[in-house]
């Protein structure tokens, strides 16, 4: 056993030697990553760090943070029925636009590919101007007015569908339907870029390859082909379209108000802003932050393992 040890020591002594020799031969290139690398970690890894350690304490800014272990995350899971409303919220959104939009994006993407240069620039533009729209939720804070003058209640009632006007915006069983709606429309963005930009790197030899292989239709091409040349913009564009349904909080807040109608429209990041900055018990908006952070984390580790079967 003595004998062992030793030899393992030995062996991660020498291990310490040899990775040493290399850090000093690519001195250099760490010199160049050094300013990322304290960016990084100055600015992602000691918030996240940060927030984890709060997360375990009660802390109100204006007292020192006190340490009450698990206690935050007991009262979310068990006491906090609006957290509770926020998951069931949030996870209906991720679920129904966060796919619907990822795959919306891409099946754009790929009809927009097969048009000439010209036109294909105009589209791009088109369907990436929901992600850079400043006004977006005044367009449809006018559509879904509540009142005869909304365009939806009126074109409603000219046809005789409702004879009054449908309060959209803060009726609960319409704000989270229309919320969902203006997030679909706003994802077609990054992750609608990242597909255009990907299957423009498709080398075009490989078609050729693979119909004298034996692909016979575009879906064969598209499955054994174009799929698994994108597989970095298709993580890109998963990783941006969770990261999206789950941080959504803009919209909800503008169009339904704050805090909105028996909280039919709350969310897991609104109900991290109304501990954060409304009541300033930053202990527990940092266990939210947390809980929302590792369940972003799993699901990205799914996303992952599903793209990596994409064309075997």
């Amino acid at each position: 056993m003595k004998e062992y040890f030793k030899k393992y020591l030995t062996l991660r002594k020498h291990n310490f030697q040899v990775a040493v020799k290399k850090a000093k031969r690519s001195k250099m290139c760490y010199a160049f990553l050094a300013p990322y690398a304290i960016l990084f970690t100055l600015f992602y890894i000691l918030p996240v760090g940060t927030s984890i350690f709060f997360s375990f304490t009660y802390y109100n800014i204006l007292e020192s943070p006190r340490f009450i272990g698990l206690q935050n995350y007991i009262s979310l899971i068990l006491q906090d029925d609006i957290f509770l409303q926020g998951v069931k919220n949030t996870f209906m959104i991720a679920v129904i636009t966060g796919p619907l939009g990822y795959i919306a994006s891409f099946l754009f993407a790929w009809l927009i590919n097969e048009l000439p240069r010209w036109l294909r620039s105009i589209a791009v533009v088109v369907f990436y101007a929901p992600s850079i729209a400043g006004n977006v939720f005044v367009i449809f804070s006018i559509f879904f007015r509540g009142d005869a003058y909304g365009y939806v209640n009126a074109f409603l009632m000219n046809i005789g569908i409702i004879d009054a006007p449908i309060l959209w915006l803060i009726d609960p069983k319409y704000m989270l339907s229309i919320c969902m709606i203006v997030i679909l429309w706003m994802s077609l963005g990054t992750g609608f870029l990242s597909f255009v930009a990907g299957l423009q790197g498709v080398d075009k030899s490989q078609y050729e390859a693979g119909y004298m292989d034996g692909v016979r239709n575009r879906w064969q091409e598209l499955w054994f082909i174009t799929l698994p040349n994108m597989k970095p913009m298709l993580m890109f564009g998963a990783v941006m379209s969770i990261t999206q349904a789950f941080g959504v909080c803009d919209v909800t807040m503008a169009l339904c108000g704050y805090p909105s109608t028996d909280y039919a429209a709350r969310t897991v990041v609104t109900h991290l802003f109304d501990y954060g900055y409304s009541r300033f018990e930053m202990g527990y908006a940092s266990a939210i932050a947390t809980m929302l952070f590792l369940v972003m984390i799993l699901c990205n580790k799914a996303i992952q393992s599903i793209l990596r079967r994409v064309g075997t």
